[in-house]
């Protein structure tokens, strides 16, 4: 009778969920042609602010932060800009190669065929994948964390290299829905802010 309940128990146990390969990963971001997500950002620093996040496929992406906070990130043409409301100077602005988020904004995904995984694991529910630009290392990486069943990308954290980590948590995904371009153009944020 033990036997037979042992039994029992082990196939009612849910199975534990494998890792999701690199290729389902790739597929998930390359059919992603737009999406929207809230957020909740955690610093190292303890500080936490949410927001919501905007993506258009390649290469863009807007992060819009709530009050109090009020910081805006737009990354477009190739640039990432940081608008601080709190400056009447221009916004911050760098080149999106030299962010690990680039990885994930190009326009063919491909993480099996490319030298930027640096760590795929699984912690049961979630699949983790840590990136790295094996020619920009000094950049810093970025970790993924993905669910299954379906597929979503439920957070990533951001690792500058210079001992400061920053965690981005998603919830509330939308995607396929028209997105207009000019959320993603700086010029025209730049030119909004200045009238």
């Amino acid at each position: 009778m033990k036997k037979f309940i042992v039994i029992m128990l082990l196939i009612a146990a849910p199975a534990s969920a494998e890792k999701l390969s690199l290729d389902a990963v790739s597929s998930y971001f390359n059919a992603m042609t737009s999406a929207e997500a809230a957020f909740i950002q955690n610093s190292d620093d303890g500080n936490q602010s949410s927001g919501r996040m905007y993506i258009k496929r390649p290469g863009r992406i807007r992060f819009e932060y709530d009050p109090p906070n009020l910081a805006l990130v737009v990354v477009g043409g190739g640039q990432v800009a940081v608008f601080d409301p709190k400056a009447n100077s221009e916004p911050t602005r760098f080149p999106l190669n030299q962010t690990p988020l680039s990885l994930v904004l190009e326009r063919n995904v491909d993480l099996a065929r490319r030298d930027m995984v640096v760590a795929h694991t699984s912690d049961g529910p979630r699949t983790l994948i840590t990136l790295q630009d094996p020619d920009r290392p000094e950049y810093g990486f970025i970790q993924l964390v993905f669910t299954d069943n379906p597929v979503q990308l439920h957070q990533w954290i951001v690792d500058d290299n210079s001992g400061s980590k920053t965690q981005i948590v998603l919830g509330d995904w939308t995607q396929g829905h028209k997105m207009p371009s000019i959320l993603f153009n700086i010029q025209a944020e730049m030119q909004r802010r200045a009238n």
